[in-house]
């Protein structure tokens, strides 16, 4: 795993913070979906949207879903968000994250690799198997993040564009 920051702490997301989560993490997902060829431009706003409020109808009281800020002792500040889930069934429960976020101007300073450590032992405390989460085959440096966390690839999605006479 990378270096981890001494300073960084999960913090149960604020009322006040999470509208903003919500905005950024809809439109970063709509963009990923996008760069991926998963989903349209004109239809990838609405999409995002439509997941989120199906997986977060009840926001921050959305039953065995728990919203972070990546706090910043040394700084006072929130520097990101982490979405965790717990999903699967009674015997084969696990966690999930469903979005890991540091804002770009506090990339490189071991707030990622901290939040997944921290967020690891969380599900530990809760008694969960394992941790999952999703990464975008174009996104290397997510990856090699989590490859230095220890998670693993547990399948692949692939794609096949065909050609369409648009004519």
């Amino acid at each position: 795993m990378g270096p981890l920051n001494a300073t960084t702490k999960l913090i149960p997301m604020r009322e006040e913070q999470f509208s903003t989560f919500v905005e950024e993490a809809i439109a970063n997902y709509a963009h990923d979906n996008v760069t991926a060829g998963r989903w349209p431009e004109r239809q990838a706003l609405g999409n995002s949207r439509s997941e989120f409020e199906r997986l977060l109808p009840n926001g921050l009281s959305t039953p065995d879903n728990y919203l972070y800020e990546i706090w910043d002792e040394a700084l006072g500040a929130a520097v990101g968000f982490l979405w965790f889930a717990v999903l699967g069934t009674e015997d084969a429960r696990f966690g999930f994250i469903y979005n890991i976020r540091v804002r770009p101007e506090f990339r490189g300073r071991g707030h990622a690799a901290t939040a997944l450590a921290l967020i690891e032992d969380v599900a530990e405390k809760m008694g969960l198997r394992s941790v999952a989460l999703h990464v975008f085959a174009f996104n290397s440096a997510a990856q090699a993040l989590y490859r230095s966390a220890g998670f693993g690839i547990t399948g692949y999605n692939m794609r096949k564009p065909l050609r369409r006479n648009d004519a």
